[in-house]
């Protein structure tokens, strides 16, 4: 049982026309390699999926050359069936076409093996016909620019205006695109530039911190030094006053000595008593030699005991 024909219309299911689409675009640059392997001819295949991405084939000569080839001959058979006035008509290849794509070639000096030579009165025409193509690739490439900012746009057809609104979405994607990476560049450099000077703000709070500590700290040494100077000056001022306290008492014993000495010597010339050897005293300064010359004038005298200066109960003692 063998496949029905396919009808031939557009496939409505978005999976199915990609899964066929695939599977064509291999048939088909198959075919165009056996094609030109089989019969050893140049071939050219360009393919623009419905997505805008680049499907192509060609021979062992590159793209460019089987291009070049196919637009002098084109223009050149074109120049040679019309007048100056038809090329101010261009084709919608031609207008639709980017701007890139539109090449200047200058005509080749020998043709190419297997074409067609051009006669010798298109030889002789060869700057009139380059002329013309300038002149129409010119006109063409104004038409084109009015077309794309959306200028006299009343001589396209649908098909037209599709393909001109497919290109503007092309170019519309590329600039979104490219303004994307460029604001994330832009933000990733003000996150650096932020985080930098983050970074330096910081450190200069630190270290105004830290000179804030160190005058601190120096205050505070300072300080402690006024301290220790008042806390000795002080402990100076105790002991001057200690040592002041202790000679007034000295001074006063002294003169307590003193007049003691004197009441003994006043006594001593009827009977002198009984004098107790006076315990040895503490003297500082200049008191200690009065204390001294006191106590060795009392070690001089003679020592004179009396019953009538003693006591009962010591003459008691004294019989007994």
């Amino acid at each position: 049982m063998g496949r029905g024909r396919v009808q031939l219309k557009r496939i409505e299911n978005k999976i199915n026309r990609q899964v066929t689409f695939s599977k064509r675009r291999s048939g088909l640059l198959k075919k165009a390699h056996e094609i030109s392997v089989l019969c050893d001819a140049e071939v050219a295949l360009i393919v623009f999926s419905t997505k805008g991405k680049l499907y192509e084939y060609s021979t062992d000569s590159s793209m460019e050359k089987i291009l070049e080839r196919y637009e002098y001959y084109s223009y050149a058979e074109k120049a040679l069936m019309s007048s100056d006035q038809d090329y101010q008509r261009k084709p919608l290849s031609i207008m639709t076409r980017p701007v890139g794509s539109l090449r200047v070639n200058p005509p080749p000096a020998k043709p190419m093996q297997g074409s067609k030579e051009p006669s010798r009165s298109s030889l002789r025409g060869n700057w009139c016909q380059e002329y013309g193509k300038l002149k129409a690739k010119v006109e063409a490439l104004s038409k084109s620019q009015r077309h794309l900012m959306g200028e006299q746009l009343e001589a396209l057809n649908l098909k037209e205006l599709q393909q001109l609104e497919h290109q503007l979405e092309i170019s519309l994607k590329h600039i979104r695109s490219r303004k994307s990476q460029n604001e994330g560049e832009s933000v990733g450099q003000l996150e650096v530039i932020k985080a930098d000077g983050f970074v330096m703000v910081q450190n200069q709070v630190m270290f105004d911190s830290i000179a804030e500590l160190q005058k601190k700290e120096k205050a505070l040494q300072a300080a402690n030094k006024t301290l220790e100077q008042e806390f000795c000056y002080s402990e100076l001022g105790f002991l001057a006053i200690d040592l002041s306290q202790l000679m007034e008492k000295q001074k006063i014993k002294a003169i307590t000595q003193q007049s003691h000495w004197e009441q003994a010597q006043t006594s001593s010339s009827s009977s002198p008593p009984l004098i107790a050897e006076p315990q040895p005293t503490l003297n500082i300064g200049c008191y200690q030699g009065m204390a001294l010359a006191v106590r060795e004038e009392a070690a001089r005298l003679p020592v004179r005991i009396s019953n009538s200066l003693l006591p009962p109960w010591m003459l008691r003692h004294l019989n007994g």
